[in-house]
């Protein structure tokens, strides 16, 4: 009796001690992991060269706010991005509209906790503009009456961004589809009512800016923030754009622009779009963590930075212009963008 005991209360020892011992193995993880830098993933569009400096001052405000390192992961496909934050492989980025959308459908948890605002430092015009465009000389061939009209762009090769794309593809997208009174499927190659002749996607704004410069696309979107660094603006402004409206490419510019120098463009069309918002992973972080970050992102020490926020004819290619800050945004804000999506 006494050596079946002393066996039982063996054997509950040991069990205690194996729990014991996985928790504290569980606690460990957790400590390492909180040691380990968060990881911030960028756009194609950010993951240029030119915006290195901008980065970095972004990532250090949220760096010095968590008292945690961070790492940047560059992409070269929207996609990638959209599944590290989804997947909890990163923390943070910088998404569109559309993307912040589709990120959220696949985890919940992905909400925006801030986006800039307009040159009221409010959100009354945090927005930009989709843009289509093509060759200065080939102007006439987007009108009808003398007015621009998107009946068109019917047999055109055409350059969208990419299918997570806001201004690059979601808004063109709506307003070409509920043009020709097709389905969204319409528009891409082995659609029932084809509309174009041929459909490319840029891989970023750039990228489809590129492929109207070099005549590879007839007409294409992108947005007018986006491209803002490699143009000049020859008639209208990159504040209020219109068809009409002329950009060139200018002197100097980042490559692969100098290929295409003085190269210029009419706009077609423009759409306003909501600013993109600043995206975070809520289980990675905590509430703690999002006040902090919160705070940080809306200070007016941030809104003065002029590696953020750049001022005009700035050295720096600033992510954001001089006169913009920070604002709270909330996942409502974006459902003008769930209805485009919910449009297809």
């Amino acid at each position: 009796m006494k050596r079946t005991l002393l066996v039982l209360m063996m054997a509950a020892f040991a069990a205690m001690t194996v729990v014991a011992n996985g928790g504290n193995e569980k606690a460990d993880t957790a400590a390492q992991k909180a040691k380990e830098p968060l990881v911030w993933v960028w756009y194609p569009n950010e993951s240029t060269p030119e915006f290195a400096e901008s980065r970095a001052a972004v990532i250090e405000v949220a760096s010095k706010a968590l008292g945690r390192e961070f790492k940047e992961q560059l992409t070269t496909d929207y996609a990638i991005a959209i599944e590290a934050l989804a997947n909890e492989n990163a923390a943070l980025s910088w998404f569109g509209g559309e993307g912040y959308v589709q990120a959220h459908a696949k985890e919940p948890a992905v909400l925006p906790l801030v986006t800039n605002s307009g040159s009221s430092g409010t959100l009354a015009d945090a927005k930009y503009y989709s843009m289509l465009g093509t060759l200065i000389e080939n102007d006439s061939q987007y009108k009808i009456g003398g007015k621009y009209s998107l009946d068109t762009l019917r047999q055109k090769r055409f350059s969208f961004v990419s299918n997570s794309s806001t201004s690059g593809f979601r808004v063109p997208s709506s307003i070409i589809k509920k043009n020709f009174g097709v389905e969204a499927e319409d528009l891409l190659e082995g659609g029932k009512d084809m509309v174009f002749s041929e459909v490319m996607f840029g891989g970023s704004h750039q990228g489809s800016f590129f492929n109207v410069l070099t005549g590879k696309a007839d007409i294409g979107a992108f947005c007018n923030s986006c491209v803002g660094s490699y143009i000049e603006w020859v008639k209208g402004n990159a504040d209020d754009p219109v068809p009409g409206d002329i950009i060139k490419v200018k002197a100097g510019a980042e490559s692969p622009f100098d290929q295409v120098p003085g190269r210029e463009v009419v706009l077609v069309a423009t759409v306003p779009v909501l600013n993109a918002p600043l995206v975070m992973n809520t289980n990675i972080l905590s509430d703690e963590d999002v006040a902090k970050l919160l705070d940080a992102f809306t200070s007016d020490e941030t809104a003065a930075n002029e590696k953020i926020f750049a001022p005009k004819g700035s050295a720096i290619s600033g992510l954001f212009k001089q006169g913009q800050r920070f604002c709270a945004v909330t996942d409502e804000w974006y459902d003008p963008i769930r209805a485009l999506a919910g449009s297809n």
